[in-house]
C-alpha cells in the first residue's frame, strides 16, 4: 500500500479511500485504523496526501454506527449492490436493508456514494437496470446528497443530469479514454477489465461531450485500483484499472484535443470539492505539453495506457 499511496500522492492532493476491503471498513474503529495505516504507509510523504475516509454500507447497519463513522471523519458511505464488484458479496440487495443508515446519513450530511449497477442484468445493461433503485433512494431521502460513481453509459449520464441538484456524477479517466473495443477488440486485455466495464464508443463519446462542455454536475473520480500482474494475468483476473499514474496526463491530452482545456481544472479539482463541501485544494500540479510514455509497469502493476505516448506530462509542485 505504501508504494501505491506514494504514487497517488505524486499527482493528487486527496484520495477518497474506498471501504470494500477484507474485512470491510464499516465502523468508527475501522475508519480510524485504516487512516492510521495509510499515514504509516506514506511515511515522510504523509503530508502530501489527505485520505478522505468512507465506510461501507452493510445490511442492517444502524443509525448509531453511521453517527460514529461521522465522528471518525467519514465524509461518505458507499453503497455496493450485492455481488456487483470487488468484495461486494456482503453488499446491499435492497435499499430497505439500510433505511436507518441512509436516514442517519441524511441527518448528518454524509454523502451517499453508489456503485450503480444491477449485477443480475446483462453486463452492458447493468447501469440502466439500477436506475429504478436510484429513483427509490432519491424519492425516499429528499435531503440526501448522492454521487453516482464511475458513470459509464449514456443512459445513466442522462438520468443523473436530469436528477435534482443534490445528485452528482463521478467519471473516470478510463471511461473517457477507452471503450469496449480497447478492452476486447483485437485481443483481450485483462489490465482493462473493470466494473463497471468499459462500454461502447457511443457511450464513451456521450461522456466526453458532457464533460467537455462543462456540465456542473460531473466531476472526476479515478476509481484507480492497482492489482499485481499475477492477479490480472490469470484465468479469473481481478477487476480494476490502475489509472492514478497517468490519469491526469491522459485527461489533459483528451481535453486539449477537444479544445476544452479550460474545463479540465473545474472537472479535476473544483466541482468535486464543492459538492462534498470541502475546501478547494491549495496544491499545484504543473502540466506541460511534452510527450510522455506511460511505463509498462509501475510498482508491480500494469497501469492504464501502458506503453502509450501521451501528449502531456505532469510535474508535482509541493
Amino acid at each position: 500500500m505504501g508504494a501505491y499511496a506514494r504514487r497517488h500522492a505524486e499527482r493528487f492532493g486527496r484520495a477518497m479511500v474506498m471501504p470494500n476491503t477484507v474485512p470491510p471498513i464499516a465502523s468508527k474503529g475501522e475508519i480510524e485504523a485504516y487512516r492510521a495505516e495509510i499515514a504509516a504507509a506514506l511515511g515522510e510523504d504523509c503530508g502530501a496526501l489527505e485520505p478522505l475516509m468512507t465506510f461501507k454500507l452493510l445490511p442492517g447497519m444502524s443509525a448509531q454506527t453511521v453517527r460514529d463513522c461521522a465522528v471518525a471523519g467519514a465524509i461518505a458511505g458507499k453503497y455496493y449492490p450485492i455481488g456487483s464488484t470487488t468484495n461486494a458479496s456482503d453488499g446491499v440487495s435492497d435499499p430497505s436493508e439500510i433505511g436507518d443508515a441512509l436516514a442517519a446519513m441524511e441527518e448528518a450530511g454524509i454523502v451517499l456514494s453508489i456503485h450503480a449497477e444491477d449485477p443480475s442484468s446483462p453486463i452492458l445493461e447493468r447501469e440502466a437496470a439500477f436506475i429504478p433503485v436510484l429513483e427509490r433512494i432519491i424519492g425516499s431521502h429528499p435531503r440526501l446528497k448522492i454521487v453516482v460513481e464511475h458513470i459509464s453509459t449514456a443512459a445513466l449520464l442522462e438520468y443523473v443530469l436530469a436528477s435534482p441538484k443534490r445528485v452528482a456524477g463521478g467519471i473516470t479517466a478510463h471511461h473517457l479514454a477507452l471503450s469496449l473495443d480497447d478492452f476486447m477488440g483485437d485481443n483481450l486485455d485483462p489490465h482493462l477489465y473493470c466494473k463497471p466495464t468499459l462500454k461502447r464508443a457511443a457511450d464513451r463519446d456521450a461522456l466526453r461531450e458532457a464533460v467537455f462542455r462543462g456540465e456542473r454536475k460531473l466531476f472526476f473520480g479515478s476509481d484507480s485500483a492497482p492489482h499485481p500482474r499475477a492477479a490480472k494475468e490469470c484465468g479469473r483476473p481481478a477487476s480494476g484499472i490502475y489509472s492514478s499514474p497517468c490519469a491526469i496526463q491522459a485527461l489533459a491530452s483528451l481535453f486539449d484535443e477537444a479544445g476544452a482545456l479550460a474545463e479540465l481544472d473545474p472537472f479535476l479539482s473544483l466541482r468535486g470539492a464543492d459538492f462534498y463541501g470541502l475546501p478547494r485544494s491549495e496544491g499545484v500540479l504543473y502540466l506541460e505539453k511534452r510527450p510522455w510514455i506511460v511505463p509498462v509497469e509501475v510498482d508491480g502493476a500494469v497501469p492504464m495506457l501502458a506503453g502509450k505516448t501521451l501528449a502531456w506530462s505532469a510535474v508535482r509542485e509541493r
